[in-house]
């Protein structure tokens, strides 16, 4: 028997043994594990591939006869000049490698902070108007004729808006179209969500709905 057929047999006895052990890890994967079918001849099937190949390569790899090496005693003992050389330039020149240091991070981190510091002053709110630019529009105890308009008819006015316009003496939306910058500044701060009056524009919708007309 030449070397080439028992590697064959060697390989058809390592990928044998893988066979059954990845039979048994599909079946135990099955029976005991819970797997389903597909799941365990998958993990089986890795199993045979793996120690086939494992098996394979560790016990059937072909070694040198022992004859085929042979070691001359006075070479083997001295070192080659050549790799000693290199071997011992090696750590000069790793020591002379400069090292590279960045530059200009001081400059663009001074370069972000005045960035920073503008938009957070753009995102800043514009201040409320004070005390003495607001003006008390015309108010009234109680509806016109006893009969108060509808001010949920205005976008953005909900039940508890109404209730709180009407506290505040307004019934009607002449009252509300009648307002200029300084009443819409005194009423918006006796408002519990502020800016709401100019953002859905209840002087257009009230004017609107004074005359007749729907928003």
């Amino acid at each position: 028997m030449n070397e080439n057929s028992g590697g064959l047999i060697c390989a058809a006895g390592c990928w044998l043994v893988a066979l059954l052990g990845g039979a048994l890890v599909a079946a135990l994967l099955l029976f005991l594990a819970g797997f389903n079918v597909i799941g365990a001849i998958f993990f089986g099937g890795v199993a045979f591939v793996v120690c086939g190949a494992f098996l394979s390569w560790t016990l059937c790899s072909a070694l040198p006869a022992p004859n085929s090496v042979s070691i001359d005693p006075e070479t083997s003992s001295q070192p080659a000049p050549k790799a000693a050389a290199v071997a011992a330039a090696a750590p000069t020149a790793v020591a002379a490698a400069p090292v590279a240091k960045p530059a200009a991070a001081p400059e663009k981190k001074a370069e972000k902070k005045p960035a920073k510091k503008a938009a957070k002053a753009a995102t800043k709110p514009a201040p409320a108007a004070s005390a003495g630019q607001e003006s008390e529009p015309e108010t009234l105890s109680a509806p016109r004729t006893g009969t108060a308009d509808d001010l949920k008819k205005i976008k953005g006015v909900g039940p508890g808006l109404e209730k709180t316009l009407n506290e505040l003496g307004f019934w009607h939306f002449d009252q509300i179209a009648a307002w200029g910058e300084k009443e819409v500044a005194w009423v918006d701060s006796r408002l519990k969500f502020k800016g709401r009056i100019e953002r859905d524009d209840w002087i257009s919708q009230a004017r609107a709905l004074a005359e007749g007309a729907g928003t």
